[in-house]
């Protein structure tokens, strides 16, 4: 399921594979080569993203222009590099189709994190996004060993309110004008699973429902 680790514990790592009603979802480190395929999408996918994502100066064209993609990757694999952060691509039959990041990745007696994620317009609703977080959480709790991952969606987010739902996210409460997006303080809810909560993993729960398969 997972590379051999890196530097830092969960990082470099491929999981998967799973197959959804979508195809077949895999999770893995960013390459530099992604950059016309993650331009591509995230151009096309303006409407679609944008009023979920911080507010960052620029115009969107330029931040997702291909040429903007190595910094990102460079910046990315740094974090991961020093530990701070798990950052992935998420593929479907072999095709990217979105990132998700594993983010502000603190040791100690925390040991947590949160994660986000996209998913490209032409994946949404096939089970995608759940199992990649699936997949994703699962590798925290076990080789990056962490015990507690947060996600934070805004209240009128409700594709992704379905994917933390469909995997258990347990709902902590609402973090009022929590973050910049789409030019304005935006509140978020907060949702959080720990080890505890899924002694048997995210992947088998999706799996014994039905919801995926193993390839």
């Amino acid at each position: 399921m997972a590379e051999p680790l890196g530097r830092h514990p969960g990082w470099p790592a491929r999981l998967g594979p799973l197959r959804v009603p979508a195809g077949v979802v895999e999770v893995r480190g960013p390459r530099l080569w992604d950059g016309s395929a993650w331009s591509q999408i995230r151009r096309r996918d303006q409407r679609h993203l944008e009023n979920w994502e911080p507010s960052v100066p620029g115009t969107w064209a330029d931040r997702n222009a291909g040429l903007a993609w190595p910094g990102q990757w460079s910046a990315l694999r740094a974090l991961a590099r020093r530990g701070m952060a798990l950052p992935f691509v998420i593929t479907v039959d072999g095709r990217l189709a979105g990132q998700i990041t594993v983010g502000n990745v603190i040791r100690g007696s925390l040991c947590s994190a949160w994660v986000g994620y996209w998913v490209a317009s032409h994946a949404v609703g096939g089970g995608v996004a759940t199992a990649a977080v699936a997949l994703v959480v699962d590798h925290c709790f076990a080789s990056a060993g962490l015990h507690r991952i947060e996600a934070t969606v805004r209240p009128e987010n409700a594709a992704s309110l379905r994917v933390l739902a469909k995997l258990g996210f347990r709902e902590e409460g609402l973090f009022r004008r929590y973050l910049d997006v789409a030019g304005d303080w935006r509140d978020h809810l907060v949702f959080a699973l720990t080890t505890e909560d899924i002694p048997n993993g995210l992947v088998a729960g999706l799996i014994a429902r039905g919801s995926a398969t193993s390839p």
